[in-house]
């Protein structure tokens, strides 16, 4: 039997065909049992099944095969489950034939506390405190529920039973065939379902209300939440009736099921998981209440509800071969969801926010101990680390980067080819590379072959020559080292005119270019004259300009001669050399200030971003020089203030909403006083009365975290009042708004107090997260809370990705050597494979601080120059 222990995959001695799963689930002493059948097919003839099984008991008595052409019975000698690999050996003493057979297996298991496999979800009803059933199995946790194949590539139909309480909704993949009601109890049969794998099986059992609705083909929608919050599900009711029917006419598919049903989970680790029929989402991510939800969280459902739904076809129809083309989904799906939402609110100008995406893609890779896009996994554990900003943000910045390169027509086309050819089966990177080849012509395995198999990304350096336009490559590290990668890079450029332009492939290390013709007036140093490479940021990589080209492209932000996008990439970049110690503090600092009047919420959102982690390292290498610092970034974000003020004007834009919030925030976050005197009569009127119009959604996060910035051990009522708010309402998007608004304060006592608070049992294990956004006065306390609390957190967390959020938000911000030492060593002595990427990362992260810090220490004249920006008048 010990040779099946330590493969990274399954034997393929049989092969599941159909599942006939039987489940019994006991809400009131959470334990459940359960009964499957497996139809396989044995392809060699062994005496030895293997499957995966993990956290059920399984006796020797209850498992047996049967031969559909004997009907001979064979019964297991030894049934043994290694737990540390999760696998389920049944050793036979006759040898099973090659044909088909049934395995019948009957198990007991635990409803977990870890929002992994079957898990219990509390919830109150009536003011009583209940129990619902749920299951998440992605990536490998449908093991926990049942004994199974689960693998992706592993597909088979099923066929699900469910025991429960006669007065609870039971709800499964697909629509139920049958129910019969005995007394308290019923027996609830669902249709079987198409082919699938196993993280895409779901069970919910619960107390639920729901709003219905179906496509113009007849497929039934439905929102299910809990009781007395329906009407928070119409608005993601609407959007999901209407993604489908986008999505059927660009993939050219229809959607498959006869129904999709979505629901709100109050305990759930991740935003949402698009089980096949019936996706399951955290309350956040799902429910919206026009009264008390912010802008922000209605594009969040909106997205949200998009990417789910596009996996439909990305994912459950076509589905990834193996865990090391996961990207596949998420890259995929995260992609065209902006397409859909685009599709749906044209005014919202969702593709511009897409660049967040990219910059998250972007910061990641720019580490040595990331990953390349499709990453070889070699044990389950592996796998939930890699739900990361590569699979899900780099994918789909490379995807955005092929469409562009290929054009939206050619890319749709091939894109319906590849499902159509792929549907019901599974698919490889290369596959998808096949279709669009095929479709477009162009060599587009060869050009993303160097984007998915190799990690990291390019940064192109430009200048100009004589009249030639010099470009290199080298591989981006945020470090400041030196890779080794090369690219074949899509260049697009830009001359002083968007009319203007140039395309080619960059495929070696440095490359020349005659462009003398458009170069005449830059040459001449026209001011109005600029280039701009990577148009729009279609591209996955940075540029770094040379001085003159530099210092144009600051004079066309000033005068808005360039597009949001472009602005925003130029910022970007810029602010990455600034950290690699590629370009210099005070270069950085004057670009800032051509921003001032910047009124694109992308780009100030990102400019908000840079300014607050520049703070932060500047609070380390030069305290002295802080306060300039802040009056300088306030100076810089007044502009925007003044124009959007605190209250929503009529038909103000989206974009206006969800700045509002983040400019006034960033504001109390440097301790603007009349931001912060605002903010606390705003809170007052809010604590006389709930409705006041005083505080509208999108403003309460910035003025929580303006109150708690004044707030103290000593000084306390604003986060007593806080806390009352947190426990008067029901409603998740205001209770994770003040999770994560209580760390704002800067007494270190204070901050111990909140990040022991979201331990407790008022706060959700998936919600603890939000409270650990700790200011610079808070980094030693949350250590040291970490240090003393890991066991609890470990065992609470298990193996599940929210635990890695733990070791980056509170390891990452440090930015020192010595430090970086110290939680070296702790976590030496506290080994976990589950953080073992994250740690790597966190650790680097805080390397690249530390030399950060000291080239900003190093820097001459910077003193002067932040005084000056300080007390510059605009």
């Amino acid at each position: 039997m010990d040779q099946f222990k330590g493969q990274p995959r399954l034997p393929k001695f049989a092969v599941p065909k159909r599942y006939d799963i039987k489940l019994k689930p006991d809400l009131i002493e959470c334990r459940f049992s359960g009964s499957v059948v497996v139809n396989l097919d044995v392809i060699t003839a062994t005496h030895f099944i293997v499957l995966n099984a993990a956290e059920l008991t399984v006796a020797n008595d209850a498992v047996y095969f049967t031969n559909r052409d004997s009907s001979k019975v064979f019964k297991p000698s030894k049934v043994e489950l290694f737990e540390d690999d999760e696998i389920l050996v049944l050793e036979f003493p006759e040898e099973i034939p090659t044909g088909l057979g049934l395995l019948n297996i009957q198990f007991h298991g635990i409803l977990n506390d870890r929002m992994k496999g079957f898990y219990r979800s509390k919830y109150e009803h009536n003011g009583e405190e209940r129990n619902m059933a749920v299951t998440q199995f992605e990536a490998v946790d449908a093991r926990r529920c049942f004994p199974c194949w689960d693998e992706p590539s592993c597909k088979a139909t099923f066929k699900i039973t469910l025991d429960v309480p006669s007065n609870l909704v039971a709800l499964s993949n697909m629509p139920i065939a049958e129910e019969k009601i005995d007394n308290n109890l019923k027996t609830v049969s669902f249709q079987e379902s198409p082919i699938m794998s196993t993280y895409l099986v779901a069970v919910v059992v619960g107390l639920f209300d729901y709003v219905e609705d179906h496509t113009p083909d007849g497929v039934k929608v439905r929102v299910y939440c809990q009781v007395g919050k329906a009407n928070q599900g119409k608005f993601a009711l609407d959007v999901a009736v209407k993604t489908l029917g986008l999505y059927k006419d660009y993939f050219n598919t229809p959607y498959t099921l006869p129904k999709l049903d979505m629901i709100a989970i109050p305990d759930f680790a991740a935003g949402a998981m698009e089980n096949y029929g019936l996706v399951t989402y955290r309350e956040t991510a799902l429910l919206y209440d026009a009264q008390h939800s912010a802008a922000a969280n209605r594009q969040g459902v909106a997205i949200t509800v998009a990417h789910e739904l596009a996996h439909q076809w990305f994912g459950n129809l076509v589905t990834m071969e193996w865990w090391t083309h996961l990207w596949l989904n998420e890259g995929f799906a995260t992609w065209v969801s902006y397409l859909a939402v685009d599709g749906l609110f044209p005014e919202w100008k969702i593709w511009s926010q897409f660049l967040h995406e990219c910059e998250d893609g972007l910061t990641l890779d720019g580490l040595a101990g990331s990953h390349p896009i499709e990453v070889e996994i070699n044990h389950a554990r592996e796998i939930d680390e890699i739900f990361d900003a590569i699979s899900y943000s780099k994918g789909a910045s490379v995807i955005r980067m092929l469409q562009s390169y290929l054009g939206a027509e050619s890319f749709q086309r091939s894109l319906a080819s590849y499902i159509k050819k792929h549907a019901c089966s599974n698919a490889k990177t290369e596959d998808l590379w096949a279709a669009l080849e095929e479709g477009s012509g162009e060599p587009v395995n060869n050009l993303m072959t160097t984007w998915t198999k190799q990690q990291g990304y390019p940064v192109v350096s430009v200048k100009i020559n004589n009249q030639n336009l010099e470009f290199d490559q080298s591989q981006f590290l945020s470090s400041g080292a030196q890779g080794e990668g090369q690219w074949i890079v899509p260049i697009t450029l830009c001359f002083g005119s968007y009319d203007v332009r140039k395309n080619f492939l960059f495929q070696t290390k440095s490359e020349t270019r005659d462009i003398k013709e458009l170069l005449g007036s830059l040459i001449a140093k026209d001011s109005k004259s600029w280039i701009k490479l990577n148009v729009e940021q279609a591209g996955f990589y940075r540029v770094k300009y040379d001085e003159l080209l530099a210092a144009k492209l600051r004079y066309a932000i000033e005068k808005k001669l360039l597009s949001p996008s472009d602005r925003f990439g130029i910022l970007d970049d810029t602010f990455a050399l600034c950290m690699a110690r590629k370009e210099s503090l005070t270069s950085l600092l004057n670009l800032v200030a051509a921003y001032r009047e910047e009124d694109d919420y992308t780009v100030l959102s990102n400019l908000i971003s840079i300014i607050q982690k520049v703070k932060r390292i500047a609070a380390d290498a030069v305290p002295d020089l802080l306060d300039y610092f802040k009056q300088f970034s306030i100076n810089v974000l007044q502009y925007s203030a003044e124009r959007l003020g605190w209250d929503p004007k009529p038909g103000e834009t989206h974009d206006d909403a969800l700045l509002r919030g983040e400019i006034l925030t960033s504001l109390a976050e440097f301790g603007h006083d009349l931001t912060l005197d605002e903010a606390s009569k705003r809170f007052q009127a809010f604590l006389e009365d709930r409705n006041t119009p005083l505080l509208p959604p999108d403003i309460r996060r910035t003025v929580y975290v303006a109150v708690m910035k004044r707030t103290t051990k000593s000084n306390r009522s604003s986060f007593e009042s806080l806390l009352e708010v947190y426990r008067e309402t029901d409603l998740s998007q205001e209770k994770t708004r003040i999770l994560g608004s209580l760390s704002s304060s800067s007494d270190p006592d204070l901050i111990l107090e909140v990040l022991n608070f979201m331990l407790s049992s008022e706060v959700r294990s998936q919600d603890a997260v939000f409270g650990l956004r700790v200011n610079r006065e808070g980094r030693d306390v949350a250590w040291s809370w970490l240090k003393e609390n890991w066991e609890q957190i470990s065992k609470t967390y298990g193996s599940g990705f929210l635990l890695t959020h733990f070791v980056r938000a509170i390891v990452s911000p440090f930015a020192s050597l010595e430090k970086a030492k110290e939680v070296e060593e702790f976590f030496d002595s506290h080994p976990m494979h589950a953080i073992t990427r994250t740690l790597k990362q966190s650790l680097e992260r805080v390397n690249i601080n530390a030399n950060w810090v000291q080239s900003v220490q190093n820097e001459k004249g910077l003193a002067d120059v932040i005084k000056e920006l300080a007390y510059r008048k605009y």
